[in-house]
């Protein structure tokens, strides 16, 4: 079987995550204690007892859902045999480089924690808003962005998630004109997201330079098997091609769907999600039907993962 790991993105958290895995696999409860060491506080707290609204906050959320994957991925690496390619869907693109090898722990979460900042500064400086249209295809949801971008107030795509189903971001009045000229394209839904900023759009531009600046005194190495690119869909296989892509992705479109369907293409026969909730493997049954996908981030899951269950 040809096996691609996946990681998630913000979204996904929730309070209690990670807790029954930390208190199972001593080498999950070794990440959530690094992950307090490195960042002065008890992320760990804030994962399993919450409150929710700070857990939610992105510069929280971000180091939240590595800490999560991460130990996650320590607890299976040696139960699953050889890993082929890697994935993770926008922040989870981290998660992905440090299970391949390209980052360390210690120095992704430093990243996130950074980027997760610079996000919510950027949102802060020029608000914005997503939101998701349902029931179009990706050309009509481009062409209805287009149309009600201006000059002065912008409106793109921001997340290919899956057939019908894509999230566009940028300034408030430009989603709002691009959510009316969805339904009368026929949209079956348009969903406003809550965030702080207009993630994967041309108003992060301030935070791409400033994560730029920091990924720039880290060290990238080449990872160990290819993790596809949010930004290409296509592999990456060099450190140093992480390192940019991981800037750009912050103003670019995370186009996943097209990212599994490559991983597919390459003879994936099998998935597993690790970490936070399963939304990837629910995308899969549109974006890779028929293929297996078992998501793993609590003890119960990797019983039913190793009994071939899921």
């Amino acid at each position: 079987m040809t096996l691609a790991l996946l990681f998630p993105g913000q979204g996904s958290q929730y309070v209690g995550m990670g807790r029954d895995l930390a208190a199972a696999f001593p080498e999950a409860a070794r990440v959530f204690e690094e992950a307090d060491d490195l960042l002065g506080f008890s992320l760990s707290g804030l994962c399993w007892e919450g409150p929710e609204d700070e857990l939610t906050l992105t510069r929280n959320a971000q180091p939240a859902l590595l800490t999560h994957s991460v130990a996650a991925y320590r607890v299976v690496r040696d139960r699953l045999g050889p890993v082929a390619f890697a994935a993770g869907h926008s922040l989870g693109e981290f998660s992905a480089h440090v299970a391949a090898g390209t980052l360390t722990f210690a120095d992704a979460l430093g990243a996130v924690r950074r980027r997760g900042e610079l996000m919510f500064e950027a949102g802060e400086a020029r608000p914005g808003s997503m939101a998701a249209m349902l029931g179009l295809d990706d050309a009509d949801v481009e062409r209805v962005c287009a149309a009600a971008s201006r000059e002065e107030s912008v409106c793109v795509p921001a997340n290919y998630n899956a057939p019908g189903q894509v999230v566009v971001s940028g300034d408030v009045a430009a989603v709002e004109r691009a959510g009316d000229l969805a339904r009368e394209a026929g949209a079956r839904r348009v969903v406003p997201l809550n965030v702080s900023g207009a993630f994967h759009s041309p108003l992060m531009a301030p935070a791409e330079a400033g994560l730029a600046e920091h990924l720039a005194g880290i060290d990238f190495a080449d990872p160990v098997y290819p993790v596809v690119s949010n930004v290409t869909a296509a592999p990456v296989r060099s450190g140093e091609e992480a390192r940019t892509l991981l800037v750009r992705q912050l103003t670019s479109a995370v186009r996943w769907s097209q990212s599994i369907t490559a991983l597919v293409e390459a003879g994936v026969d099998r998935f597993v999600e690790l970490g936070a909730g399963s939304v990837l493997c629910g995308l899969n049954r549109r974006n890779a039907r028929g293929v297996p996908c078992a998501s793993v981030g609590a003890p119960d899951d990797l019983q039913a993962l190793e009994e071939g269950e899921a």
